[in-house]
């Protein structure tokens, strides 16, 4: 008996430095943004049960809904473009050919740029009369738009930087995932069809299937949680075209100091992130696991 209890005081022990920092770092902020979002609050002055006012409130802003089709949007186009490329790079980059490794280098690049400073690189790209996109149309006599100034393809062109950066990161998991495959099986699969397109489909796609989740829901948090881009591109515009939930709530938060409204939207992100991740993992249950 004493050592069982030695045992579970060990246990608890190694599970202190874990426990204190989710606390601290998830569970805590979780509650008080609970708090914060059923109480009015201003300098100075008690605060005071407020109930759902402050959801009416969220529902009934037209910035709000305008963020969240955005942000619908945004993801439904991101992360299927986003997961398709990867695997498309993957699969090319896992086969055998003379400058593979430059090849791979070349894709995962984009990943380990900062990404305030990959937001400057495309900034350039996108500038209305030096920009690369506007120089290379105008030299096949096309004017170009105003990329980040048009309400029609100011989120297009965010999507684009998010595509680009996020590709060559999840192709790392593809490529792991495709290294990791059988060559029995492969080879099998060879002799049974001749067709690449038809392995792809019976046989590579399957087993890769707990990767292509795990890679989905980590492109849907990203999608979710995006703000940094913003900030050098567009920084919600123009007429809000661009704005996506994060950043809505960080103005509602830090430069309009409304924080009950902020702990509103956050609480909201939260439950759709979690619709969202057990809608995946609802689906996933099909996936077999090797």
């Amino acid at each position: 008996m004493r050592t069982d209890r030695h045992t579970t005081a060990l246990a608890w022990l190694l599970l202190l430095p874990a426990l204190v920092l989710l606390s601290a770092f998830t569970y805590w902020p979780m509650v008080a943004s609970l708090w914060r979002s059923l109480h009015l609050e201003a300098p100075g002055v008690p605060a005071t049960f407020a109930g759902t006012e402050q959801l009416a409130a969220l529902v009934d802003d037209p910035v709000f809904r305008q963020a969240l089709r955005n942000n619908l949007w945004y993801a439904a186009v991101t992360v299927p473009l986003s997961v398709g490329l990867a695997l498309g790079m993957a699969l090319w980059v896992n086969g055998k050919f003379a400058g593979r490794g430059l090849m791979r280098l070349a894709f995962f690049t984009p990943t380990v740029l900062p990404m305030v400073a990959a937001a400057n690189v495309w900034l350039f790209f996108y500038a209305p009369d030096i920009g690369l996109l506007n120089r290379a149309l105008a030299a096949f006599g096309v004017a170009g738009p105003n990329w980040l100034g048009d309400t029609a393809t100011a989120l297009p062109a965010v999507m684009v930087v998010t595509v680009w950066k996020e590709a060559g990161f999840f192709m790392i998991f593809y490529l792991a995932a495709l290294q990791s495959l059988s060559p029995e099986q492969l080879d099998a699969a060879r002799l049974e069809a001749p067709s690449r397109w038809f392995r792809f489909r019976h046989v590579v796609w399957p087993l890769v299937a707990p990767t292509t989740l795990f890679v989905a829901v980590n492109a849907l948090i990203n999608a979710v949680k995006l703000v940094d881009h913003l900030f050098v591109l567009t920084r919600g515009g123009p007429s809000n075209a661009s704005t996506l939930l994060l950043y809505h709530l960080y103005e509602a938060a830090f430069k309009f100091h409304d924080t009950g409204y902020a702990a509103t939207l956050t609480l909201v992100l939260l439950a759709l992130l979690a619709a969202c991740s057990a809608g995946q993992f609802f689906l996933s249950r099909r996936i077999h696991y090797r």
